[in-house]
């Protein structure tokens, strides 16, 4: 059966095919529409949770009963679930569990750029890193295999450009997988000092293991052309540096952690340069230069900020760009705002003429910070506003502050409903247990926005539309 598919859909359709039955999740732009699709097919389980770290423990806790998991998230949701994830190395799984991480090289819809390959790295747990629909599709569904293979969490690194760019994906007929029984062994789930020592040994053996099984893992692939220039890729990569250098050998990498060592040694030798490509990032260079290999730079810079492109590949490996039409300069800008008729402009409004120093948070209306509003001070990461505004209070009373310097200006945190309950509230109850003061408003639209208005537990819509209960922020 072919199908056009994004990444997202595709990597859903994978977990689908692989016979996973229940989905968890956070909403987070590139990730968001892969738990919607899944939540579509039939006989399975999904949902939003409040926050990535909550999604991956539900999902852990599903995986060792014995069912196979998908839980999905953005790369700073992955910063979110970084405790459970570390751990759950440790404690391994029972039914595969899979986590994509999707990464948005370009911030074009995030407040910063970083690369989720390094969390496998960190974490020991295998890295799979799809170039398009098809190898997303076929890496998740594989990824099954190997999560239960190797009794470990496998990571799916993904990007924007794979995300929502839809490409040609032949699927299979669904696994008849059948869920795993489920055996209390508090030596590998009860991660106490006394029972993780043993654990660790576990896990450098499983490093071992994974270090031979991906010297020959089909997910890696050797294209000898020219012999003059090797470049190693992954990913979104790998298709820029494919129409950028169509004459260059390409080592393609499926897996990115633990590389395959040895058959990258094989490719250095065949080529005369060795070079890396990774976009927003200098995690295979690294990963490469410490497999010992001389890694050649090209010769002009290629940047580490923002997505790749085959003209700045060519550019940076010294080739003219192909002659284009040249871009208008008369097109009058369009700068982000919020939407007509947002009930949300008038706190800005009322927050900008007040002169308040407000700590704002993750979402739409982050976007009161600029013109005409001007209506924010700070925005760093979910949760941060309330947070930041008991900083701001506490940093404003000190008692060497200057006279001049202690005008009365109002401190508010800005926060939105789905934001308050992924972070917001544990930073709330700190403030409270700390006797803080200031003002937080909750701008609550009754949905979470910015990635496409999907429920939360303020509204109490779920995923799936299941019997719920609606949190009440005033009594609350």
């Amino acid at each position: 059966m072919m199908e056009l598919l994004s990444g997202n859909e595709a990597i859903a359709r994978g977990a689908y095919d692989a016979g996973a039955t229940v989905g968890v999740a956070y909403p987070g732009t590139p990730s968001t529409e892969t738990m919607e699709e899944f939540a579509t097919f039939d006989g399975v389980y999904a949902e939003w949770c409040t926050n990535e770290k909550v999604a991956v423990e539900v999902g852990l806790g599903a995986a060792a009963s014995g069912v196979r998991v998908l839980a999905t998230m953005k790369h700073v949701g992955v910063n979110v679930a970084a405790d459970p994830l570390f751990t759950a190395s440790y404690t391994g799984v029972n039914g595969g569990f899979v986590i994509l991480a999707a990464d948005d090289p370009g911030m074009y819809s995030s407040q910063n750029e970083q690369d989720s390959q390094f969390y496998g790295q960190a974490a020991l747990i295998p890295v799979l890193s799809p170039s398009d629909s098809q190898e997303a599709y076929d890496f998740t569904r594989a990824a099954y295999e190997v999560s239960e293979r190797f009794d470990v969490p496998v990571l799916i690194r993904s990007s924007v450009r794979i995300s929502h760019t839809k490409t040609r994906v032949e699927r299979y007929e669904r696994s008849s997988y059948v869920p795993k029984d489920y055996t209390s062994d508090p030596a590998k789930w009860v991660m106490m000092p006394a029972f993780a020592k043993p654990r660790r040994e576990v896990v450098l053996k499983r490093v071992q293991e994974l270090s031979d099984w991906v010297e020959d893992c089909e997910f890696n692939r050797c294209e000898i052309k020219d012999p003059s220039c090797g470049i190693v890729c992954a990913g979104a990569a790998y298709q820029h540096v494919k129409e950028a250098l169509p004459t260059a050998s390409v080592f393609k990498l499926g897996v990115t952690w633990p590389l395959p060592e040895r058959s990258l040694r094989e490719f250095a030798e065949a080529v005369e340069h060795l070079y890396v490509v990774e976009e927003g990032s200098s995690y295979l260079t690294q990963a490469v230069r410490q497999a010992g290999l001389a890694v050649s730079e090209p010769p002009c810079e290629l940047s580490r900020a923002g997505e790749l492109s085959p003209q700045a590949i060519r550019r940076a490996f010294g080739f003219a760009d192909a002659p284009h039409e040249a871009q208008r300069s008369d097109l009058p800008t369009r700068p982000p705002a919020l939407c007509p008729g947002c009930p949300h402009r008038l706190v800005f409004h009322e927050l900008s003429r007040l002169h308040a120093i407000v700590t704002g948070d993750i979402g739409c209306y982050t976007l009161g910070a600029l013109p005409p509003l001007k209506g924010m001070d700070t925005c760093v990461c979910m949760g941060a506003s309330v947070s930041m505004a008991h900083g701001f209070e506490l940093g404003m009373k000190s008692p060497k502050r200057e006279n001049s310097d202690k005008r009365v200006r109002p401190i508010v945190a800005v926060i939105g409903d789905s934001t308050f309950m992924h972070s917001g509230l544990s930073s709330l109850i700190s403030t409270i247990y700390n006797a803080g003061s200031g003002t937080i408003c909750i701008l609550d639209n009754r949905t979470t926005a910015m990635t496409g208005r999907q429920g939360n537990p303020s509204n109490g819509i779920t995923l799936q539309n299941r019997l719920s209960h609606e949190i009440d922020l005033k009594r609350l």
